[in-house]
């Protein structure tokens, strides 16, 4: 299949509908984050090179750059999605008639569903670092494009949660209770992290509602 850049928004949309395995939430969470760095380059573009706003020019041309870079990124990490758990479902096919083919394919199992959970993970970090940039295009970039850094805001939160419960839903089939165990703290400050960042672009919107 080509990458999702290279496919048109229905025909990857049906893909996602249909009864195959891949894609699903995980790429739909790089996509959604992807959309996310988007807005943030719209607004900078809204904003950069206009002479009433050329006190923030510099740092817009910057979020634009920084933008643009994660949206390959996310692109690149919902095609990535479609394989991550390929090694899962290689391993629960590997041979189980004597004791030492089960003890390899158990391990095998347990090796594909915690590489399976580095990609989302990979997404989710990604999404909540992005956030603040959302926050900042919400707050200083053309107040008329407030409304679409809010959105990207919403966009890479929705991307943060989507990714969570992927890391998430593999992680509950670890049995090494500390690898588990590292994956949900982490998580958890994901979340609480995207919860705060979510809120702060809220505000930011609501200023510029009010000014």
């Amino acid at each position: 299949m080509n990458g999702i850049s290279e496919q048109m928004v229905g025909g990857w949309l049906e893909a996602l509908a249909s009864d195959a395995p891949t894609p699903g939430g995980g790429a739909f969470a790089g996509l959604s984050a992807a959309a996310g760095a988007a807005l943030i380059a719209m607004v900078g573009n809204l904003t950069a090179g206009k002479e009433k706003f050329a006190d923030v020019d510099a740092r817009m041309r910057e979020l634009i750059a920084h933008a643009d870079a994660a949206r390959e990124e996310f692109l690149r990490l919902a095609d990535k999605d479609a394989t991550a758990f390929d090694g899962v479902m290689a391993a629960f096919k590997m041979p189980k008639e004597t004791d030492l083919e089960q003890a390899a394919r158990s391990a095998a199992i347990q090796t594909g569903y915690l590489e399976a959970a580095a990609v989302p993970l990979e997404c989710a970090r990604a999404a909540v670092a992005l956030m603040p940039l959302a926050e900042e295009s919400t707050a200083r970039g053309n107040p008329q494009a407030a409304s679409d850094g809010y959105c990207a805001a919403v966009a890479l939160h929705a991307a943060a949660l989507c990714a969570i419960a992927n890391v998430e839903i593999n992680a509950a089939a670890l049995k090494d209770e500390r690898a588990h165990d590292n994956l949900m703290d982490e998580v958890a400050t994901l979340r609480s992290r995207a919860d705060s960042s979510l809120a702060a672009s809220h505000t930011a919107f609501a200023l510029r509602l009010s000014s």
